[in-house]
């Protein structure tokens, strides 16, 4: 005997499979202050992240070419004296 409701139960968790499934949104992306310029590289639409490792427009530019990329100014360049990230900090040894 078929239960009248199951193919509803069976839809219902189909739906919810694929909505856990489906990846998560991207973490915001942080800007390092050691670098003027970023790439912004698109992966999607609206999903896209930052590449800030160039110290000229020109060489971003050269990067970007043939992607789907463009450069921007990196509004939180700390100038010439601005230190590495605390990502990319080296320590030494003492």
């Amino acid at each position: 005997m078929k239960l009248p409701h199951a193919s509803a139960t069976a839809t219902a968790l189909t739906i919810l499979a694929a909505t856990i499934a489906l990846p998560a949104p991207a973490s915001a992306q942080t800007y390092d202050p050691a670098y003027p310029v970023c790439l912004q590289v698109y992966q999607g639409f609206t999903d896209y992240y930052f590449e800030c490792a160039y110290r000229t427009m020109g060489q971003c530019q050269a990067s970007a070419s043939g992607r789907s990329a463009q450069c921007v100014v990196n509004p939180y360049y700390g100038g010439p004296n601005a230190g590495r990230s605390k990502r990319q900090k080296r320590y030494q040894q003492y």
